[in-house]
C-alpha cells in the first residue's frame, strides 16, 4: 500500500494526465480490492476497465484498456482509480485481507470437490454462459479433429456481422469482436496439439484470409486485430514445424503471402522464420520465386523488401545493391542506403563512389536527402578532403538557403580556415532573398536567423528593421539586445505583449508573463520602474477576470 500515494500517481501519469484524472473521480464505479490489485470500471468516452498493481516488481503500476492506456501509458482513468482508492485508504488493508481469505476459501472449496461435482458445476456454468459454452465446444472439436465443425466455427468467429452496423464495426464494438476472433487462434493451436497439424495449416491460412477481409470493416484503432494476426502466424508456423509440409508448396505460399496485398502486413509473417521447415530445397525455391517476382516488378515495395531480406540473410551484399540500384530515388536516398551497405561490408571506396554519385544524380539539389549530404561531407572530412566538403556545403546552401544549411557551411568553412570570405558570399545570397521575399516570408528571413546564430546582434537588428522579421525573431532580438539597447527591446516587448493580453489559455499566460518579466528588466535598466508599475496596474485592472493569469503574475511578483 505504501507505493500508492498521490506523488507516485502524479509521477507515473505526468502533470497533464494527473490533472485530467481529477475530473474523473465521479466516473469510477465497481471498485474491487484484491490482494495486490485494485480494479474498477471508469466511464470516459467509452467504458474502460482499469487495474492498479500495488506491489509489482517496479512498485505501483497500472493497466487500462483505453487507447492511451493500451499504448503503455499511465492514463487519467488510472489516476482516478488511484485517488478513489486513496480516499478509502484506512479500509484497504482490511479489504486486501478479506480478498486473500476469499481466494483461499474458493480454492479450498474447489479442491475438495469430486470430479462429478466439478463437472456438474462446469455444466451449470456452460448452461448460463453462452460464450463459455462455445469456447469449450470449439476446443472439444479441435481435440477430436472435427475439421468441418472447427472450420465452420472459425468462420463464425471471424464474421463481423453480429458486431457491425451498416457493414462496419465501430470502435465501441471492436474489442468484443477481437475477443471473439481470438478464439480462432486457440482452435487452430488445439488442432496442432491433438496431432492434426496438417489441418491446422489449412485453417490458419483460411483464417488469415478471413481476418484480412474483416479488418477493412473494423475500427482497429487499438491494434487488437494485428495481435490476432500475429497469433495466427505463430499458429501456422507451429503447425508447419509439426507437420513438415511439402517444402516447395510452402515456399510458394510464403512468397505469395509476402507479395500479396490481401494480408497487408497484418500477420507479419517472415519467410525466413520457416528456414528450418523449408530446408535447402525449400529455401532454393523461395529464393527463385522471390527473384522471379522481383524481376517482374523491380519497383514493388514488397518484392524489394523480400529480395533484400533474402540477400542479407545470405550475406550477398551485391544482390542487396542490385535490388536497391534498380529503383533509385531521385533525391539520393537510395544511393545513401547502398553506401551504408557497402560500409558494412568494409568496401569504403565503393561506398564513397555511390555517395558522390547520389549527389551528382540528384535532380534538384534543394530537395536532396540532407542525410546524403551529411554522409558525404563526413567521408571527405575523415580523409582530410576539407575543400571537397566545403564545395558540397556551398552548393547545398546555394540551393537550399536554410539556417541549418548556413550552419553546416560555416562549420565546413571554419574547418577549411576560410569562413570570413565564405560568410560574406552566403550573407549576400540571404540579403537578396530577404529583399526579394519581403512581403510574403512565412517565418521571417533566414538572414536574421543567420546573423543571430553568428551572435551579430546589431547586424541582425538592422536587417530586421530593413527587411522585416517574424515576431519569433523580434523576440529573440529583444532578448539578446536588451542589455545594450533596452529602449529598443522595450518597444518590441510592448508590441508583442499587446495581442497576448487579448488571448486566453495557460500557454498564452506563460508567454505573457515571460514578456512582462523582460519589460520589467528593461524599465529597471532605463531607470523608469514607476512606468512599469503603472503599466502592470493597468494590465491587472483590464485582465482581472483571468484568474490563472493573475496567479502566474503573483507568483513572479508582477
Amino acid at each position: 500500500m505504501g507505493s500508492l500515494t498521490e506523488d507516485n500517481l502524479r509521477a507515473l501519469a505526468g502533470a497533464r494526465s494527473y490533472e485530467r484524472g481529477l475530473g474523473y473521480l465521479d466516473a469510477v464505479s465497481g471498485v474491487e480490492v484484491g490482494d495486490g490489485r485494485i480494479t474498477a470500471t471508469v466511464h470516459g468516452t467509452e467504458r474502460y476497465e482499469a487495474e492498479l498493481t500495488l506491489e509489482g516488481p517496479g512498485g505501483l503500476a497500472g493497466m487500462c484498456d483505453c487507447p492511451y492506456g493500451l499504448e503503455g501509458n499511465f492514463c487519467k482513468h488510472l489516476v482516478a482509480l488511484g485517488l478513489t482508492a486513496l480516499a478509502q485508504r484506512e479500509s484497504l488493508p482490511r479489504q486486501r485481507k478479506a480478498a486473500r481469505e476469499r481466494a483461499q476459501d474458493l480454492d479450498g472449496w474447489l479442491s475438495a470437490l469430486s470430479k462429478d461435482e466439478l463437472l456438474a458445476l462446469l455444466r451449470e456454468q456452460i448452461g448460463e454462459d453462452r460464450q463459455l459454452r462455445r469456447r469449450l465446444e470449439l476446443r472439444a472439436a479441435s481435440v477430436r479433429g472435427d475439421l468441418a465443425t472447427v472450420r465452420a466455427r472459425i468462420r463464425d468467429l471471424l464474421d463481423i456481422g453480429p458486431f457491425a452496423q451498416y457493414g462496419y464495426v465501430e470502435y465501441a464494438d471492436a474489442r468484443a469482436y477481437a475477443d471473439q476472433a481470438k478464439q480462432a487462434v486457440s482452435a487452430i493451436a488445439g488442432l496442432t496439439g491433438s496431432g492434426r497439424a496438417v489441418e491446422a495449416i489449412t485453417l490458419a491460412r483460411e483464417a488469415m484470409r478471413l481476418l484480412a477481409e474483416a479488418v477493412e470493416s473494423v475500427d482497429d484503432s487499438d491494434g487488437r486485430l494485428g495481435q490476432i494476426g500475429a497469433g495466427l502466424a505463430d499458429a501456422h508456423l507451429d503447425a508447419c514445424r509439426a507437420a513438415r509440409p511439402d517444402p516447395e508448396e510452402l515456399a510458394s505460399w510464403l512468397v505469395g503471402h509476402a507479395l500479396g496485398d490481401i494480408d497487408d502486413g497484418l500477420t507479419g509473417i517472415d519467410p525466413l522464420d520457416y528456414e528450418d521447415v523449408l530446408g535447402k530445397e525449400g529455401m532454393a525455391v523461395l529464393r527463385e520465386s522471390a527473384v522471379e517476382a522481383w524481376r517482374r516488378n523491380r519497383t514493388g515495395w514488397a518484392e524489394k523488401y523480400l529480395m533484400e531480406r533474402l540477400a542479407k540473410a545470405g550475406g550477398d551484399v551485391d544482390a542487396v545493391i542490385a535490388v536497391q540500384a534498380a529503383d533509385l530515388a531521385p533525391n539520393g536516398h537510395t544511393h545513401l542506403v547502398i553506401a551504408r551497405e557497402l560500409d558494412t561490408a568494409r568496401r569504403s571506396d565503393e561506398a564513397l563512389s555511390w555517395a558522390e554519385r547520389g549527389l551528382r544524380e540528384t535532380r534538384d539539389l534543394a530537395a536532396v536527402d540532407t542525410a546524403l549530404v551529411d554522409d558525404l561531407c563526413e567521408r571527405y572530412a575523415r580523409t582530410d578532403r576539407l575543400s571537397d566538403a566545403l564545395t558540397v556545403r556551398r552548393d547545398h546552401f546555394g540551393a537550399r538557403r536554410s539556417l541549418r544549411a548556413y550552419q553546416q557551411l560555416r562549420a565546413a568553412a571554419r574547418a577549411a580556415d576560410c569562413w570570413p570570405a565564405e560568410r560574406e558570399r552566403a550573407l549576400d545570397l540571404l540579403r537578396a532573398d530577404a529583399e526579394r521575399r519581403k512581403a510574403g516570408w512565412y517565418d521571417g528571413p533566414v538572414l536574421v536567423d543567420a546573423l543571430l546564430d553568428d551572435k551579430d546582434v546589431d547586424a541582425a537588428w538592422q536587417a530586421a528593421t530593413r527587411t522585416g522579421a517574424h515576431d519569433r525573431q523580434w523576440l529573440t532580438l529583444a532578448d539578446q539586445a536588451r542589455a545594450g539597447r533596452p529602449a529598443d527591446a522595450l518597444a518590441v516587448y510592448l508590441r508583442l505583449a499587446e495581442p497576448l493580453a487579448e488571448q486566453t489559455g495557460n500557454s498564452v499566460y506563460d508567454q505573457l508573463v515571460d514578456i512582462l518579466l523582460s519589460i520589467r528588466d528593461c524599465h529597471r535598466r532605463l531607470g523608469t520602474p514607476d512606468e512599469f508599475t503603472a503599466y502592470v496596474t493597468a494590465l491587472r485592472t483590464a485582465q482581472k477576470r483571468k484568474r490563472n493569469l493573475m496567479r502566474r503574475m503573483d507568483e513572479h511578483g508582477l
